[in-house]
């Protein structure tokens, strides 16, 4: 947080807290709410001043009840999620995941799919739901403790049901240019959707890295778990819409 956001919340410690003048979509981009109107499901506008952007970036943080906020100078101002806290993206050498705030995800500590297919991760700077677009990247990097890769497992896997899984984009094939024209024609399809689309996740490319996955120090497992988004969200402790 800015110091001298920091600064004002000491001299103005009593400026009372607002909602409904800002939101976070599944694309991870802020909504303004002139209207106030954000917790009564209006979409808001976009922001489109790149300073704007990057000061509620750095002032984004989260209360002692799970309620994640803007701190705008003196005033706390609770932000509407309508999908997580963060939303996350593969970073821009392929190596890793980073918020749509542009921290660095250095640990997931689990994995979460939700009814519709979409992939959550509880990492060490908070919980967020993978940006679609980047879906069938991450897919393709996420191996079973094998080295086979975990796509189809996640596609059969049922509700409540649990797959130990590693992130490995050093292992993943290079991205290809149909898949992500794929995955945006197909309005950013979750698990099945993406093993469902010729030519996407490349799982039999992945198949054949096996040997190669084996011969390499693994990285760290994680348990997948296959449930509702209510459920992610309480056990990830946030509370979507608000």
């Amino acid at each position: 947080m800015d110091d001298a956001v920091l600064a004002a919340i000491q001299r103005w410690p009593d400026v009372p807290a607002v909602s409904g003048w800002l939101s976070l979509d599944q694309r991870g981009r802020w909504r303004l709410h002139p209207n106030g109107d954000a917790d009564q499901g209006a979409p808001g506008e976009s922001i489109t001043s790149p300073a704007i952007l990057a000061f509620i970036d750095r002032n984004y943080a989260r209360d002692n009840d799970g309620s994640w906020f803007f701190q705008n100078g003196p005033q706390r101002v609770y932000v509407r999620l309508d999908a997580a806290p963060y939303i996350l993206r593969v970073n821009q050498d392929g190596s890793g995941l980073q918020t749509h705030t542009g921290l660095a995800i250095k640990r997931i500590s689990t994995w979460w799919l939700d009814e519709d297919g979409r992939l959550y991760a509880d990492t060490d700077a908070g919980p967020g739901m993978l940006d679609g677009r980047d879906m069938p990247r991450v897919l393709d990097a996420l191996f079973l403790a094998d080295g086979e890769p975990a796509l189809e497992s996640l596609a059969a896997l049922p509700l409540q049901g649990k797959l130990e899984v590693s992130y490995r984009p050093d292992l993943a094939p290079a991205p290809s240019t149909d898949a992500a024209d794929g995955a945006a024609d197909a309005g950013a399809p979750g698990v099945a959707g993406v093993a469902g689309v010729a030519g996407v996740a490349g799982v039999a490319g992945v198949a054949g890295m096996a040997e190669t996955a084996d011969g390499n120090e693994t990285s760290d497992m994680a348990i997948v778990t296959h449930a509702t988004r209510a459920h992610i969200a309480q056990a990830l402790g946030y509370t979507p819409g608000r």
